[in-house]
């Protein structure tokens, strides 16, 4: 059905955790998502406020019903809850015709750790193992350790640095090291301090994270100190930059130093012709990203609304050429992001909510 004059071409949901008691009445133009509001705006599609929280299931599921597509920004992991009530959820109103930014499927393709793993043999790729359970876990990494130097370890889902360790040996040891000997271990979490701690006790701490996942273990990259890029897709075309000096997974600062020596640094955003980062744009859009459709079985209209590759430094080329690590891919609340992806996010995120509107009828 032809929209009448002055009605919306679609109706679009913009969803985030938060008091939807509170929240709901403020709008959407109260929020860090104004610009986002303003541009779907601009393209006559109606934009509204949806705040989750797990007690109103219910009710967000009427509203979403009641639109053609929702925007999502709700992070794996938080004090406040995690997904598990949500992503079914999501794929409900999904299999009813709504349009999802990052369905939840494709969440669990290309948004835990694992994707390091699978795609290990893309240009991105590293030096990667995964351990599918505890056992094969206590059996392979210790000899990993020894013989291929600083190891990090991911669990299967998280965010902020949740469950991610920097592991050294702290003595040289023949392969394989025993449960006793020491090992200096860091956590990515912010205000974590390293510790020294035997190699069978902090393994039998990493046990829990098998509950939700395969672990993955990747070589430590020597350059994290010049920073990580994070680059921005809109689908399969790079709508940006950020790059940020950070501290993870790095040793403090020495004592006396300004407390502002122990917080990352600001994160330099930049569109996606900045030519610093070329090279890298090309190769994501030419090369890894259509490789990593093929590989994980992603169409291209199934590719999240917004989500972004992080990277570290990897070895330069005999040339002196940047190389770049894949660390992680975030999905599920990509935020903040580029002025420059504003845009182009609301072109894709109307075209997609026309489309499943046009699908309903």
């Amino acid at each position: 059905m032809a929209a009448q004059a002055g009605e919306p071409r679609a109706r679009i949901g913009i969803l985030w955790r938060g008091n939807p008691h509170v929240e709901r009445e403020a709008g959407g133009t109260n929020t860090r998502m104004a610009p986002l509001f303003a541009a779907l705006a601009a393209r006559n599609v109606a934009a509204e406020p949806v705040v989750y929280a797990d007690d109103v299931v219910e009710q967000v599921r009427d509203q979403l019903l009641r639109l053609d597509g929702v925007l999502v920004w709700v992070d794996p992991i938080t004090n406040f809850g995690d997904r598990s009530r949500l992503d079914p959820l999501l794929r409900e109103v999904a299999s009813r015709g709504v349009w999802v930014s990052s369905h939840p499927d494709v969440i669990m393709k290309m948004g835990t750790k694992e994707v390091i793993y699978r795609t290990r043999e893309l240009g991105w790729g590293s030096d990667v193992a995964m351990y599918s359970t505890f056992d094969q876990f206590r059996a392979q990494f210790p000899p990993r350790l020894a013989s291929a130097g600083p190891r990090v370890l991911k669990q299967y889902r998280g965010n902020g640095g949740i469950g991610v360790w920097k592991v050294e040996l702290a003595v040289t040891e023949p392969s394989p090291p025993k449960d006793e000997v020491p090992v200096h271990v860091l956590h990515a979490l912010r205000g974590s301090t390293p510790e020294e701690t035997p190699l069978g006790d902090f393994m039998t701490r990493c046990e829990e994270y098998f509950d939700q996942g395969p672990v993955v273990d990747q070589a430590f990259q020597p350059r994290l100190a010049e920073g990580m890029i994070r680059c921005y897709l809109v689908q399969e075309r790079v709508a940006g930059f950020g790059h940020q000096l950070i501290r993870a997974l790095l040793p403090p600062p020495p004592p006396g130093s300004s407390p502002d020596a122990a917080m990352p640094g600001p994160r330099i955003m930049d569109g996606a012709s900045a030519p610093q980062f070329q090279a890298l744009r090309t190769a994501m859009e030419s090369d890894w990203v259509p490789a990593m459709q093929r590989l994980l079985d992603i169409d291209t209209a199934s590719l999240p609304a917004i989500w972004d590759a992080d990277f570290l430094y990897g070895e330069k080329t005999a040339s002196g050429d940047d190389t770049y690590v894949l660390c992680e891919i975030n999905v599920s609340a990509v935020f903040p992001f580029p002025d420059e992806a504003v845009d182009a996010l609301a072109d894709a995120a109307a075209r997609c909510a026309i489309a499943a509107k046009a699908a309903r009828v």
